[in-house]
């Protein structure tokens, strides 16, 4: 009897089982007001039972189609919104469409001189074209949809952005052809395989179905060991989501639960759908050509250093924002009516600027908006604000690089297109993803999306996005690491993973290339382990006319560095203090979903069934029998639909 083999199945088979117990257990909270402040769920009856929050949730056309009645004395109201990310800009269009509070009473305040936080993309006349990183996107990015549905976009007259970007990956849908590569540029012939031995299957179903209070403050590698991380599915998972051993268990046991209908379409990428120009280009100008026409104010060059509670009781009033413009410092007084919303932390603060000549640790630019310090002058005022410190207080777990390298050298195009089997410059889909680079000292991968990246990009360009997970180790060309790197260094090593011959590396990468590269100390940061209490929620017990936006608000069951994320903070916090009569959409529930379950399970273990594992006896002699019985049913056929279920089972 193989008991490794007994406890896997069992694991397996128990998916459906919890899947169900879960969805049961969500139903029968149904009708009680959720009182919890950490666990604010659906009661799905309707705007009448709202949370503690006065916030429901919602699923199904009728909510998502319906346009909210206008709050009371709304006209009489105003809002200052701290930051001007994407979290923030969604918080004001949510403003303006569902609270319908008047745009002139609306106030964006931005240490920056732009727009967008960490969705940017631009072109620096002293240094290139720059992208921090790029935005991978789903179906079910529920509220994000919901909003884009509004904006108008800025390329196809009458459309909005949701009209574009539906459109466009109808007609260029996305996938990769090589995810990853060994030796030089190889293909490393992955073949959508995870690879994952019983054990480390068993390992990640435990940590699927293991409570959230149980992982506060534990690490990826106490929940797993070298059998999930010697595997290809970790090699995908990581790179994609850029996961590091030492992150948070709970956030990876949210991800998992959050994209079980994905799992199929890791290994390619398939599952994923991007924009056709850098984010910045496409979704956050159209955001602001929005706000504008509505009268929002926007005060760029104006840096928030504290936002002052009067805190009495339980109750919470935000009686002043401090902030510093022009040198100056300076404050706006506030009353109850006058909402703040507030971007506490930001997974991109202090980047450090390097160029083609310059590593960023050579004392390039580096750009703060304070984001970090406003936290902490806030969290010392109430343990509701959060702990700040969990997430910002070791750099060395928290922090990667990445680089924007252009170029137009035939040589170079030539083997990426060799390794991507797609042209780059014929403005389609090209890598359909990361191409990692499973043998780089670095954990180096690079993508290529729609070319041009930039609207303003020469036609015979590409801009090449790569990154590094491991940024203080050797490289396997340039014996250096990637922070001590120039951005032709850095070109260099890309070029030498590329499969370039090696002679002819240093001069393209001098001549034939330029490259930009970014240092993020915090990039990482809402990945670190945490308990409940760490991140505030979205709207902290008390709070009268404060809320907060972006990653490090906490609201139930969804996952990080998303822009669904980000989305979802803005859409609860504008409906809880402004008092939309609208429900929140629901995350998507395919954790719930017994076919998604079974799904997920089967390819998980490549296509193998659970019904396969040897179960001790006399169990075992029961198995076959049982199995002819169940499959005359309904039930026999799902399993057949799903590949649990097979002819000679039976």
């Amino acid at each position: 009897m193989n008991k490794k083999a007994w406890k896997a199945g069992a694991v397996s088979a128990l998916a459906v089982g919890a899947g169900l117990a879960a969805a049961a257990s969500k139903r029968k909270k149904a009708g009680k007001v959720v009182k919890s402040a950490s666990d604010y769920r659906n009661t799905e009856r309707g705007s009448q039972e709202k949370n503690s929050k006065g916030i429901y949730y919602s699923k199904g056309n009728y909510e998502a189609f319906a346009r909210p009645e206008k709050p009371a004395g709304i006209e009489g109201k105003s809002a200052y919104i701290v930051g001007s990310g994407l979290a923030s800009l969604a918080a004001a269009c949510f403003l303006v469409r569902d609270a319908q509070m008047p745009g002139e009473n609306i106030h964006i305040l931005e240490a920056m001189e732009v727009a967008g936080g960490a969705c940017d993309g631009i072109q620096d006349p002293t240094r290139g074209y720059v992208m921090r990183g790029g935005r991978e996107m789903e179906d079910h990015f529920e509220c994000l949809w919901d909003l884009f549905r509004s904006i108008p976009s800025l390329e196809v007259p009458g459309a909005s952005v949701l009209d574009e970007y539906y459109w466009l990956n109808k007609h260029d849908p996305n996938y990769s052809l090589c995810r990853a590569t060994v030796n030089r540029g190889e293909d490393a012939h992955t073949d959508g395989k995870f690879r994952l031995s019983q054990k480390g299957s068993m390992e990640i179903m435990k940590l699927f179905f293991t409570k959230d209070e149980d992982l506060y403050d534990k690490s990826i590698e106490d929940v797993f060991d070298n059998e999930v991380f010697d595997s290809d599915f970790w090699l995908y998972w990581r790179t994609m989501f850029a996961f590091e051993n030492w992150h948070s268990a709970l956030e990876m046991k949210r991800y998992f639960q959050r994209f079980i209908h994905h799992i199929g379409g890791l290994p390619d990428f398939s599952a994923l759908k991007f924009t056709r120009y850098n984010q910045y280009e496409s979704l956050i100008l159209p955001m602001q050509k929005y706000l504008e026409t509505a009268g929002v104010q926007i005060q760029f060059g104006t840096e928030v250093t504290n936002v002052r509670f009067d805190i009495q009781g339980e109750k919470k009033v935000a009686k002043a924002i401090e902030y510093v413009k022009g040198g100056e410092k300076k404050e706006i007084a506030l009353t109850e009516d006058d909402f703040v919303f507030i971007t506490n932390g930001s997974c991109t603060e202090g980047t450090i600027y390097g160029d083609q000549n310059q590593a960023p640790v050579e004392g390039a630019e580096v750009r703060t908006s304070g984001c970090w310090s406003l936290w902490r002058q806030i969290a010392a005022q109430d343990p509701a604000f959060g702990h700040p410190e969990k997430f910002c207080s070791d750099i060395q777990k928290t922090n990667w690089e990445s680089a924007t390298v252009t170029t137009s050298d035939e040589t170079i195009i030539s083997q990426i297109r060799k390794i991507c089997r797609r042209d780059p410059r014929s403005g389609r889909v090209v890598t359909g993803g990361i191409v990692s680079c499973r043998d780089s000292s670095w954990l180096l991968s690079w993508t290529i999306n729609r070319q041009g990246q930039f609207k303003a990009q020469d036609k015979d360009e590409i801009c090449v996005w790569v990154y590094s997970l491991f940024t203080d180790v050797p490289g396997d060309y340039v014996k250096k690491p990637m922070r001590a790197c120039t951005g032709k260094e850095i070109t260099e090593e890309w070029l030498y993973h590329l499969g370039i011959p090696e002679d002819q590396i240093e001069e393209l990468a001098e001549n034939h290339a330029n490259c930009t590269p970014t240092m993020m100390p915090y990039i990482t940061a809402f990945f670190m382990p945490r308990r409940a209490g760490d991140r505030p929620d979205v709207i902290p017990d008390g709070c009268v006319n404060a809320a907060f936006l972006g990653q490090f608000a906490e609201t139930p069951r969804d996952t990080i560095f998303t822009t669904e994320y980000s989305v979802r903070t803005a859409m609860e916090a504008v409906y809880g203090l402004c008092g939309v009569d609208r429900g929140v959409p629901e995350v998507w529930g395919s954790v719930y979903d017994i076919r998604e379950l079974l799904d997920s399970t089967v390819k998980l273990m490549d296509g193998r069934s659970p019904l396969e594992m040897k179960l001790p006896m006399p169990l075992e002699a029961l198995k076959k029998p049982i199995l002819r019985k169940i499959d005359k049913t309904v039930v026999g056929k799902l399993l057949r639909d799903h590949g649990v279920l097979k002819d000679w089972m039976v």
